[in-house]
Order: C-alpha cells, then structure tokens, then sequence
C-alpha cells in the first residue's frame, strides 16, 4: 500500500454529510501522523476495506451476519500481506466472505468512509477500524457461501437495511445507493 497515494484520494474524496466529514478528518489525521496505518499489528488502529455489493437494479445489497459483531454488516476485513491495493483488498473480502466468483468493480474511487471501534477481545486491545469502502456489483442469483467469519450471508432489500442495521453508515450507504440508481436512468 501507498500511503502518499492513499492521501491523495482522501483528499479528492467528498463526503457525503457532516459525519462523513468528519470521520474523514480524523482518518487524515491518522494516516498523516501513522506511516504503518495499513498495518493490523498498529494496536490504536488501521485502514480496513469493506465493500458494497448491490444488484444489477440497485434495489438489494449482500450483507454478512457477522459472528464476532453478532450483526448485519457489509463484507470487509482486514488488508493483507498479498494485497496490492485498497480495491484489491475489497475485492478480495468480497469473494472469501460471500463465496462470489463475479463480483465487477463499479467505480475505483471511494464510494464510503468510516471509522468506528472494535471491541476489545483476548489477543486485541479496543481499537480502531479506519474503514475505506468500495462499490461493487453481483448478480443475486449466484451461489453464495457462508464463511467461518459468518453465520448468514443474504441479498437485502434496500428498504429492509435499517431494519437489519440501523447504524448510520449502513443508512448512509443505502442513501448513496439510492442516489445512484437515480443516475443509472
């Protein structure tokens, strides 16, 4: 990973709203004063990336019930060793948490920025994830797993996510969505 990269396009990135902003302050801040912010060893913290995956329509997304969080969430993880970028690590995540063969990349820009806590367990202290998001598209009628990260893995109707999750990240990313079937015609 390229931090002066990374920089670049959190500085080109636009938030979404006030809180988007301001969680985008903070990963600037981190990433400034943190030279090894990609790094899963950095106890404070570390950039993560997830990925939104929506239907062709942009009417549902793929959500994980994730077993550790013991809720709904979109897929993601930690960057590892053989990762060559912050999308190829989405990327990656995609396919290993829902089994997908075909996931296509929508846009490689940012689609989404969010920083919340990890509670702490027995090897790890309460910490920091630095989350970088992506937008990605798959066909619902591909065969899905379930990893040993999840308990279910399941296509959700856009209406139906808040009352899965009513995290505003997960409100938020459901608003862009909608924004952007708008765009689609």
């Amino acid at each position: 990973m390229n931090r002066s990269d990374f920089q670049l396009h959190l500085n080109a990135y636009i938030p979404h709203d006030e809180d988007e902003r301001s969680m985008l302050a903070r990963m600037r801040h981190f990433v400034e004063g943190n030279e090894d912010c990609f790094l899963r060893s950095l106890a404070i913290g570390h950039i993560t990336t997830s990925c939104w995956i929506v239907d062709p329509a942009r009417e549902r997304t793929l959500l994980t019930w994730h077993k550790r969080l013991d809720r709904w969430l979109q897929m993601g993880g930690h960057i590892e060793d053989g990762d060559e970028s912050l999308l190829g690590s989405a990327l990656r995540e995609a396919r290993e948490e829902s089994g997908l063969t075909t996931v296509r990349i929508v846009s490689e820009a940012i689609f989404d920025l969010d920083v919340h806590t990890i509670p702490a367990r027995k090897s790890e202290p309460e910490h920091d994830h630095y989350d970088v998001r992506f937008l990605f598209e798959a066909d619902p009628e591909s065969p899905l797993i379930v990893s040993a990260e999840s308990r279910d893995v399941a296509w959700v109707k856009l209406a139906d996510v808040v009352s899965k999750n009513a995290d505003a990240s997960m409100r938020r990313m459901v608003d862009k969505t909608l924004s952007s079937r708008s765009q689609l015609g």
